[in-house]
C-alpha cells in the first residue's frame, strides 16, 4: 500500500478497515468467538479499537507469525483451547470488509453438508498462460477459472491436523498462499460457495477507493431507502 501503515489500520468512512470487516462477524447471530491474529506492535492499538467500536465478540487477539499461515496457525490454536475440535471455523481476512452476511451463512452450511468451504468467484477476464511472460503459449477455458476469497471454513479439528501435518515437512509453508492451497496439497476435497464479487481484498489504494465507494453507496442506501444484495446489511443500519 506504501502508506507506512499497516492496512487493516488504515481509515475509511471513519473507521480501520480491520473494524469495518470484525463488525460484521461480531454482528453475525451464528458466531461464537472471534480470534484475531495481528502484528505484535499493534496489537494495544488494535485492542483499544476493539473497545472504542464496542467489538463483544473477540476472545483473543494473538502475536502474528513470520507467515500469513503461521499467523493463522496461531489463532487457531488459541481457538482451539476454547473450543471443541469438531467447531466450526472461518479464515477470514481482516483486509475484506466488505463480506455479506449471507456468504458466511453459506459457508456455515456448506461445512455442515460437505466439511468445508471456500468462498470463490467466477473468473471474468481471459486467463492467459505464458512461460516466459512476453509471449502467450495458452489460453485455457474461462469457465474452468474461479478467484479464491474469503472466508475459508474448515471443522477446527481438521484445519489444525492438516496445518500440523504441513508444518511437519514444509515449516515455512513454502507454496500455501491460504488454507485451500494447504488442504489441497493434502489431498483434500474443497467445495466451492459462491460469493460476491464486492468482498474485495484492500492490497492496492486502488481496491482503498472502491471499498469506500461501497461504504458510501451502503450509506446512501441506508439514506435513502434503496438497498443492493452486493452490500453487507450491516452498513445499511
Amino acid at each position: 500500500m506504501g502508506t507506512g501503515t499497516p492496512k487493516q489500520f488504515l481509515e475509511v468512512e471513519g473507521k480501520p478497515i480491520i473494524i469495518h470487516t470484525l463488525s460484521i462477524f461480531d454482528e453475525h447471530p451464528a458466531v461464537d468467538g472471534i480470534y484475531v491474529a495481528c502484528k505484535e506492535d499493534y496489537i494495544p492499538k488494535l485492542k483499544r479499537y476493539i473497545d472504542h467500536f464496542m467489538i463483544e465478540k473477540v476472545k483473543r487477539v494473538v502475536p502474528g507469525g513470520a507467515t500469513g499461515q503461521d499467523s493463522i496457525y496461531n489463532a487457531l490454536r488459541a481457538a482451539a483451547e476454547d473450543n471443541p475440535m469438531d467447531s466450526i471455523v472461518m479464515i477470514h481476512d481482516g483486509v475484506r470488509p466488505c463480506i455479506l452476511p449471507e456468504t458466511i451463512d453459506d459457508n456455515l452450511e456448506s461445512v455442515r453438508k460437505y466439511g468445508n468451504a471456500v468462498t470463490c468467484t467466477p473468473f471474468y477476464e481471459t486467463p492467459v498462460i505464458s512461460n516466459d511472460g512476453i509471449l502467450v503459449d495458452s489460453l485455457p477455458p474461462r469457465n474452468q477459472f474461479f478467484t479464491a476469497q474469503a472466508p475459508q471454513s474448515f471443522r477446527l479439528g481438521d484445519v489444525m491436523a492438516a496445518h500440523k501435518e504441513i508444518r511437519a515437512e514444509n515449516p515455512g509453508y513454502e507454496g500455501i498462499v491460504d488454507t485451500c492451497t494447504l488442504m489441497r496439497k493434502l489431498g483434500k476435497d474443497i467445495h466451492i460457495v459462491s460469493g460476491p464479487r464486492s468482498n474485495i481484498k484492500v492490497t492496492t489504494p486502488e481496491d482503498l477507493y472502491s471499498v469506500r465507494a461501497l461504504l458510501q453507496y451502503a450509506e446512501a442506501a441506508s439514506i435513502f431507502g434503496f438497498r443492493s444484495a452486493e452490500v453487507p446489511n450491516r452498513l445499511k443500519k
